[in-house]
């Protein structure tokens, strides 16, 4: 059974944030700490991203396996929350969810996102996708959050 895709609704925020809240463990265990944000998101603040952000939701068999949200301000669609269930990590379907999240912003001239600066895999796999690093900010002695971005040539931006 192939996943499908479609934008996520105010429905789904428990199903989304559950599945958040197991994908960022890995996070949390890489860096030694469990109070980071995604995993400190109430039910609540999910709906009010579900209402204000482009999310889109990855489902298979009625279960809900990846997500992502973005918003757009001036030409740049800022990309966060990619989740993947752990189960199924490792199979494509990050590549389908940041193409799903993407293709939301036709016009777009640039996307961009950060990752912690120990996330070797994410960072493996944002550049894979074309993503390239810009900056690096510190937010503590423990982590850095690496920004990258993938301009988009005006050929293809509104596509």
């Amino acid at each position: 059974m192939t996943i499908s895709f479609a934008l996520a609704g105010v429905g789904d925020a428990e199903a989304i944030l559950d599945l958040q809240k197991l994908a960022y463990q890995s996070e949390a265990e890489l860096y030694g700490d469990f109070a980071i944000p995604p995993l400190l998101q109430t039910l609540e603040e999910m709906r009010q991203d579900l209402r204000t952000q482009t999310v889109v939701k990855g489902s298979r068999g009625g279960e809900i396996e990846a997500s992502a949200r973005a918003y757009e301000v001036n030409g740049t669609a800022y990309i966060g929350r990619v989740i993947v269930h752990p189960r199924v990590q490792g199979q494509g379907v990050g590549k389908l969810v940041m193409a799903a999240i993407e293709a939301k912003f036709p016009k777009a001239r640039r996307f961009e996102l950060f990752t912690g600066h120990a996330s070797i895999r994410s960072l493996r796999f944002y550049r894979g996708l074309g993503y390239a690093d810009f900056k690096t900010s510190v937010v503590t002695a423990a982590l850095s959050f690496v920004y990258l971005e993938k301009v988009q040539s005006p050929r293809t931006a509104g596509s």
